[in-house]
């Protein structure tokens, strides 16, 4: 391909247009259109506004982020491929959109930067000096096949490319680095664990599994048991969306647009209590069980609240006749029951949180004796009105 005819390649793009705004393919196309113009000194600038960007990116070579952006596209093929759906005229799209890709990213840098120069004023050319090539990879080479097993297996975009988000008013936010705790630094709780994990295996076997709430006194670790699932191995496919309870309102429209898609989603809703007429109640009800849409077999909600049935209840809402009362009782429990799978979070016992406080103590150095060091933290515990592996931990980061 001629260097003057790479932007003209790059406007037949079709199925992988979504790639001409990325700016190292803008900076690219002005670079062949200063070449074709002969206007070298522009050609100079693009092309250092090219190894700039591709350098950002991270990307050594234009091969190698080519391959990146083809892998992590959005475009209408990866979007079909990873929901299993895909067209013989798109298949036929991607092939003849790589193939003029491939072909721009053989051109070697140093031919790049022989037409800049040729372009250029020759008492100019001293100043180009300060263009590097960048290194090229002969054996690199784009094809679809790879592409396509990764749309099928992993999908796209930043859904594949991340394991945690946040749901933002009404944007998808990736969480590059997750607060995720090992299952090694979670104590106690071990049953409670196992039937979220047990539950979660289901889901990523792809069977249409419960709703998940994990309720009972703070400090238990109802939160860290759900984060922890993306530490454990056979979870590659699972991600974790975690939504404010203030976005309740735009998980309607995201959880549809995660339906097809080859990898597994739980919705993550921490510490979830309803004050009285909330609007956001009866969405989540509808979305826990109830509405027209059901839930897509790869999407689970899980839930973590301090109150077994989510909703305050006030006591003018006790008074009043029995039929009343009971109504009311049920409509205020009737949000939690649509969760299948309920799991209880209690205090330790003494003996195990104790036990907690010996292991704490070992991992953090402290040399206190033993039977010195469970006087002081009873008295801890009686202060503070809490046998939680929280409360164990505080307590030994006290001394």
């Amino acid at each position: 391909m001629e260097l003057s005819h790479v932007h003209i390649g790059l406007s037949t793009l079709s199925v992988y247009r979504d790639l001409l705004d990325q700016p190292v393919l803008v900076a690219l196309s002005k670079l062949s259109q200063a070449l074709e113009t002969g206007d070298g000194l522009t050609a100079a600038q693009h092309y250092s506004q090219l190894f700039y960007e591709m350098q950002r990116s991270g990307s050594p070579s234009l091969g190698h982020w080519l391959y990146e952006a083809l892998r992590w596209s959005q475009g209408p093929y990866p979007t079909a491929m990873a929901k299993g759906d895909c067209p013989e005229h798109l298949e036929y799209a991607a092939k003849l959109d790589i193939d003029t890709l491939r072909a721009v990213s053989a051109i070697p840098s140093q031919q790049w930067l022989d037409a800049v120069a040729q372009a250029t004023p020759a008492q100019l050319r001293p100043l180009l000096s300060q263009l590097l090539p960048w290194p090229d990879e002969p054996t690199f080479s784009l094809h679809l096949a790879p592409l396509r097993q990764a749309y099928l297996r992993e999908g796209v975009g930043l859904l594949a490319r991340h394991k945690a988000f946040v749901w933002e008013d009404g944007t998808l936010i990736p969480v590059p680095h997750p607060d995720c705790p090992t299952s090694e630094q979670l104590m106690g709780y071990e049953h409670h664990r196992n039937q979220v994990v047990q539950n979660t295996r289901a889901l990523l076997a792809g069977k249409y599994v419960n709703n998940v709430l994990l309720y009972g006194e703070s400090g238990t670790g109802k939160s860290a048991t759900v984060k922890h699932l993306l530490t454990l191995p056979g979870m590659e496919q699972l991600r974790l969306i975690e939504a404010d309870k203030e976005n309740l309102s735009g998980l309607p429209a995201l959880i549809r647009s995660l339906e097809g898609q080859p990898l597994k989603f739980i919705i993550f809703i921490d510490d979830l209590t309803f004050d009285r007429d909330d609007p956001t109640y009866s969405v989540l009800k509808t979305i826990l069980e109830g509405g027209v849409e059901r839930r897509p077999q790869n999407v689970a909600i899980y839930a973590t609240s301090n109150r077994r049935h989510l909703v305050r209840q006030t006591i003018s809402e006790r008074a009043g006749d029995e039929m009343d009362r009971n109504e009311t009782i049920r409509e205020k429990t009737s949000l939690a029951d649509r969760f299948g799978l309920r799991i209880l979070y209690q205090g330790l016992s003494r003996g195990e949180f104790l036990d907690l406080v010996d292991l704490f103590a070992a991992q953090h150095g402290c040399t206190l004796p033993q039977e010195q060091l469970h006087q002081r933290a009873i008295a801890w515990e009686r202060h503070h009105g809490s046998t939680t592996p929280r409360t164990a931990l505080q307590f030994v980061l006290s001394l």
